[in-house]
């Protein structure tokens, strides 16, 4: 797995080892955590530019990734260097194990701004570097797939929040805001924070990541379906902190849709897969995360 120190992915880390699976963790550790490590898996530490060693490996899950749609903006060729050069690599490696690859694309920065829950056929419209250097990798799963008979598989993920997810990296709305109220401490909301998001718990997304394993190719959204607005997270975060904390309004931000919802019924259809967490359950795990941690 690359990406396994990371939020997503040590979560699946525990989900495999708990399985009994043999996993192999490649991570850089730029963002990701040793402590995050599962200790019964292997970690090389190792940054996927570098080349990665595959042999023996029948399913390779690649979550490394620059994920930062702010970083993207001010450094578009970083970001293309890791989501796409990066993704070519562990291509190539996965093609000459004969391995699967299971990739975690976006599913927000590459519809971008959405009328509606946005089907995987819907119209790509990426408003972010981070978005076109994401779907520029997917094409390449798609490439290999056509060109060497892989069955690589690509799940565009939602909003994913949850327990280590860390509140500087993107998407990381839920952890910036709990933490932040944790300590105390005031909060901003960017825009007038009616853009809308589709939030799923890491836990769901982790079983949809191993149902994906097991399908011959295809493109799958992974989220709830359902919209949330910025404001209604926020008020219902601090429900669950017990906070009074009020937020602060900044200006939008490059980069940012202003309303993004995923179609998940061919996930549901194909993979036997939904997310089962409601909010308010997810945020009450990820609190108790934060204030035990």
């Amino acid at each position: 797995m690359t990406g396994g120190a990371g939020f997503i992915g040590s979560n699946l880390v525990d989900r495999l080892v708990a399985r009994s699976d043999e996993v192999v963790v490649v991570d850089g550790l730029s963002s990701g955590r040793r402590e995050n490590v599962n200790p019964s898996a292997r970690l090389v530490e190792r940054d996927i530019l570098a080349g990665v060693e595959l042999d023996g490996v029948q399913v390779v899950f690649h979550l490394a990734a620059q994920a930062d749609v702010q970083t993207s903006v001010a450094r578009p060729e970083h970001d293309a260097s890791v989501n796409v050069v990066g993704t070519v690599a562990v291509l190539e490696a996965a093609r000459k194990a004969g391995a699967r690859v299971v990739f975690t694309s976006t599913g927000g920065a590459i519809y971008g701004e959405c009328d509606g829950p946005a089907p995987e056929d819907s119209e790509l419209r990426p408003v972010s570097p981070y978005g076109i250097a994401k779907l520029c990798a997917e094409q390449y799963l798609g490439g290999w797939n056509r060109i060497h008979g892989t069955g690589h598989v690509v799940v565009r993920l939602a909003n994913v929040y949850g327990p280590r997810q860390a509140s500087t990296l993107e998407g990381g709305v839920v952890s910036i805001f709990l933490e932040l109220m944790a300590h105390g401490s005031p909060t901003i909301i960017f825009g007038d924070g009616r853009q809308t998001r589709d939030f799923v718990f890491v836990g769901d997304v982790v079983d949809a990541l191993l149902a994906a394993a097991e399908h011959e190719g295809g493109v799958f959204n992974i989220g709830t379906g359902r919209e949330t607005s910025v404001v209604d997270l926020h008020e219902a975060c601090r429900e669950v902190a017990g906070s009074e904390t009020e937020a602060r309004f900044d200006p939008p931000r490059l980069g940012d849709a202003l309303r993004s919802v995923l179609d998940v019924s061919r996930a549901e259809r194909e993979l036997g897969w939904r997310a089962s967490t409601p909010l308010a359950g997810g945020l009450r795990a990820t609190w108790a995360w934060f204030t035990e941690s």
